[in-house]
């Protein structure tokens, strides 16, 4: 970020709180996948917020501000946005400390717990938002996720061809995706994601959201980037969420817990096999490093995830037998 860039984004702070630039402090409060960076304001008093810094010629943040008022007028636990100038790329948000929910997975007890809240919080967001607001997760949208797959990991990183049992997989998986209820979906709904603040579980990031499957935000909290559970650990999740679900309406009784559990492992699979892709593509594309090390944790979520699924039982041993040691391959090879 340039000086001049930072110098900018200082005297608009300022100008918000009617203050001389020279009264404030900025500093770097963490950045994500994008091109998004975040600051710490320090006012005079001591009062803090998050500045967002999101150049406009890369990152579009109407849709975040649109979201971030509807989901906080809905009463769900988001960051308040005090000022935005879109056309500058300026957004200033309540400050939510520094306790991700990662931070809570102190032991097995707490890490439950943690993601049984968090899994409270995804039926507050379907509960009281409407998704006919967010663009559709629609069966498009859930291809072109899938075949970053193919392109990014496959092709341009390992040089490897696409199996033949690739296209009836993805076509089973959007299919799974289109059959469930349709509510507002964060996308991102990982731990990181999640902030710890006063007691409260907040969501940020969620300027990707759309109307799409049920099960989606479930997925990317239990298959996300910091635990892996086991089968029973993540059938015992899903029914708890289920259970909800049933009661309050969300989904009616001709969809049995073990057909929902099915879902969400093809939801899963489809997940993991779009961020395969897009770990690819943030390494080789926009040149972020860190990506291809957690290649392997998502790797063994989609072996998870193909095991509780047997229609697809040829592409995972595809995956076992070929694009597992493929990758482990090459991250030796390219081990410093």
């Amino acid at each position: 970020m340039s000086s001049s860039r930072i110098d900018a984004l200082t005297q608009w702070a300022a100008q918000h709180h009617g203050l001389d630039s020279a009264t404030i402090r900025l500093s770097a409060a963490g950045g994500d996948a994008s091109f998004r960076r975040y600051f710490r304001l320090t006012l005079p008093d001591g009062n803090t917020q998050v500045v967002m810094d999101a150049p406009p010629a890369q990152e579009d943040s109407a849709p975040f501000v649109a979201i971030g008022q509807r989901w906080h007028a809905a009463g769900l636990p988001v960051p308040y946005i005090h000022a935005s100038d879109l056309d500058a790329g300026f957004l200033l948000l309540d400050d939510l400390g520094d306790t991700p929910l990662q931070a809570t997975f102190t032991d097995p007890a707490r890490t439950e717990q943690s993601h049984l809240d968090a899994l409270a919080l995804i039926a507050q967001l379907q509960n009281r938002t409407n998704p006919a607001a967010l663009p559709d997760y629609d069966a498009a949208l859930l291809g072109r996720e899938l075949d970053l797959f193919p392109e990014w990991c496959l092709g341009r990183w390992l040089s490897l061809s696409v199996p033949d049992s690739w296209e009836a997989v993805r076509d089973k998986l959007i299919e799974h995706a289109l059959a469930q209820p349709v509510v507002s979906v964060h996308r991102d709904f990982d731990a990181m994601n999640l902030m710890l603040h006063d007691q409260t579980l907040y969501m940020i990031d969620f300027q990707d959201a759309v109307a799409g499957p049920l099960s989606y935000d479930v997925i990317s909290l239990l298959r996300g980037r910091y635990c892996r559970f086991s089968a029973d650990q993540f059938a015992s999740f899903v029914g708890a969420f289920y259970q909800q679900a049933r009661q309050e309406g969300r989904l009616t009784r001709s969809v049995s817990e073990e057909t929902f559990l099915a879902q969400c492992h093809a939801m899963a699979a489809q997940r993991s096999l779009k961020v395969l892709g897009i770990f690819c593509r943030l390494t080789l594309r926009d040149s972020k490093e860190g990506y291809l090390a957690r290649l392997p944790h998502f790797l063994a979520h989609l072996e998870d995830s193909l095991a509780a699924l047997p229609q697809h039982r040829e592409f995972a041993d595809w995956v076992t037998g070929v694009l597992r040691p493929a990758i482990m391959q090459r991250l030796e090879e390219d081990a410093p």
